[in-house]
């Protein structure tokens, strides 16, 4: 029914000014950075762009200047919709729809939280009936949101009620549920990987498409990944993929957020520091930072 998500997707950052408040103007350079980096699409105000620490009015601009400055463009838009508030929810999924972006992807709701596969089916089909003409992803990701249900048995249930549900975005460390979902329903649905210090497991267990943060700014480790694999040559594979473990716990090791848009910075595109929780890098922590990423060749 939908056309599927194929390579690596960055999941975007949302870029701040020094204040705090949003700046929409570097959106065009985060855009062509990702072209240059052979990125087919862009997975914007999810996890890694703070969508929770975001009003509506400023996920409504973010989703209006992504899909501007990508116009004409072979980069593709995911618009993550997901929030507490189901009706916010349905409101930026229809603008996704009328803006005219590649799909839309949803969390559940994470304060008050659906008990059962059921209910989250159906929060979802009230979401994804608002952008009915577009694909929809189910965005799993158990450790921020709390919700831990069976996505296997999810598909199977929402079969028949979302008629848009395009597959999931799986966040998840479950290579056999990943399995089992690729192969539910014959093989009907795109089951995107999310975890990118396990994406060579993933692309053993058959991924096709994977959304990331560290494509951002590391896509070159996962192109070489994903070339290693292809050709069989496993040790290069597992070397890369080690490079990226040991990139993550670098910048992780100091609260990720904030390292990874340094990482950013020093490629040229200024987001800026993350919101409140998240807390900024001390001048200190960024050179200690540089030292210790100089030190494992990034």
């Amino acid at each position: 029914m939908f056309a599927p998500l194929r390579g690596l997707i960055a999941a975007t950052h949302t870029p701040f000014h020094a204040d705090g408040s949003l700046n929409v103007d570097m959106v065009e350079r985060q855009a062509e950075h990702l072209i240059r980096q052979k990125v087919p699409a862009a997975f914007i105000c999810g996890s890694t762009g703070e969508s929770h620490s975001l009003t509506l009015d400023e996920r409504r601009q973010l989703a209006v200047r992504w899909m501007d400055v990508t116009r004409g463009t072979q980069l593709g838009v995911v618009v993550h919709v997901g929030t507490n508030c189901l009706a916010d929810a349905r409101e930026l999924a229809a603008q996704a729809q009328e803006l005219g972006a590649q799909a839309i992807a949803m969390l559940t709701p994470s304060y008050f939280k659906p008990a059962t596969v059921d209910v989250l089916v159906e929060c979802c089909c009230e979401v994804a009936q608002a952008a009915a003409d577009l694909p929809f992803y189910y965005y799993d990701i158990p450790p921020l949101t709390g919700v831990n249900l069976s996505m296997p048995a999810f598909l199977e249930a929402a079969v028949g009620r979302i008629p848009n549900l395009a597959g999931l975005k799986f966040t998840n460390v479950d290579l056999m549920a990943f399995q089992i979902c690729r192969a539910t329903q014959e093989g009907r649905f795109d089951i995107l990987w999310g975890v990118d210090e396990m994406l060579l497991g993933a692309l053993a267990c058959g991924a096709e498409g994977a959304v990331g943060s560290t494509y951002n700014f590391a896509a070159e480790i996962y192109h070489r990944i994903w070339q290693a694999f292809t050709a069989s040559d496993w040790e290069t594979a597992r070397t890369e993929q080690l490079r990226s473990i040991r990139l993550i716990q670098t910048l992780a090791s100091r609260g990720y957020f904030a390292s990874a848009k340094v990482l950013m910075e020093r490629q040229g595109v200024a987001v800026g520091a993350p919101r409140l929780p998240h807390r900024r890098l001390s001048a200190d922590e960024r050179r200690a930072l540089e030292t210790e990423l100089e030190a494992i060749g990034f």
